[in-house]
């Protein structure tokens, strides 16, 4: 069995993708790709982990979690979300490190299931934007008190996906840019599925549709209905020029919410963050989604 696990990051698609995913449940299941609702595991995994005090879970522990997650009796892949799977949204950042828990958590969660083919999946997202939305998120009042632990300059994501690489070895892990999604969300739920293509999967287009003009929204499926793509490129240029042209500027441009960073800060931790994409490229064995 090959179970996945969606680490998140918090505050990037928030829970949209698996809601995506959930709208093929019916027809992956007969492929045994099983699309539990995360209401079914979320608590009960994170219990489960809890009681388990990092030890593999039995044989009994497993067929339970099993029955109590699923529906379906043929189960060849597992897909799992939850964007606190390494840890609350507060504790994300840490110092200079992001999720500086990873290790520990990831091997947590694999004991749940020792035996199967463990996958995870990453979006990154740059800390200028992540810092503030996980701050927007939580219950502080305060920006410093929230980021008082936090070297926002020195956070880099090839750090962390090399730490989570180093910690589970032969473990896939599959990573893409949250600012990408709307021009790979196909790729990115065909990856998760285990699929080679994402033709047939419906909510292809989930995401573009809430940054898109509605009118330029049902021109774009006009357009994809009468002119097929011939590939995920040419599909990718045709979303790309409908959001040249129809995306609503304020689902574009969010507010940030960081008192006490500047413009020439924003800039610095935005440039860090495109170079570092390159270093997380570099990482051996690394499934890089890009446009």
């Amino acid at each position: 069995m090959q179970v996945v696990y969606h680490l998140g990051a918090p505050c990037t698609d928030d829970n949209m993708l698996i809601k995506s995913l959930l709208k093929n449940r019916a027809r992956l299941a007969p492929q045994g790709i099983v699309v539990p609702p995360p209401g079914r595991y979320r608590n009960f995994l994170r219990d489960t982990a809890r009681v388990l005090e990092g030890q593999p879970a039995s044989a009994e522990t497993q067929d339970r979690l099993l029955d109590s997650i699923v529906d379906e009796d043929h189960v060849e892949r597992l897909i799992l979300s939850d964007s606190r799977f390494v840890c609350i949204n507060r504790l994300v950042v840490q110092g200079q490190k992001i999720w500086p828990m990873i290790e520990r958590r990831t091997r947590l969660l694999r004991n749940l299931f020792p035996g199967a083919e463990t996958e995870f999946f990453v979006g990154m997202r740059d800390p200028a934007t992540l810092i503030p939305a996980l701050f927007r998120a939580s219950r502080f009042a305060d920006f410093d008190e929230f980021t008082e632990n936090m070297i926002p300059t020195g956070l880099r994501w090839s750090e962390t996906i090399a730490r989570l690489r180093r910690a589970q070895p032969d473990a896939r892990i599959t990573v893409w840019c949250n600012e990408d999604t709307p021009l790979i969300w196909a790729e990115v739920m065909a990856a998760m599925a285990g699929l080679d293509t994402a033709d047939g999967l419906e909510g292809r287009e989930d995401l573009v549709q809430t940054i898109m003009e509605p009118a330029g929204f049902r021109r774009l499926q006009a357009y994809l209905a009468k002119h097929r793509p011939d590939s995920e490129y040419q599909r990718r240029r045709i979303v790309a020029a409908f959001l040249d042209k129809y995306a609503r500027e304020e689902a574009m441009e969010e507010e940030l919410v960081a008192p006490g960073w500047t413009e020439d800060m924003l800039a610095e931790m935005t440039a860090a963050y495109d170079a570092d994409m390159d270093r997380v490229a570099d990482i051996p064995e690394i499934d890089f989604i890009t446009p």
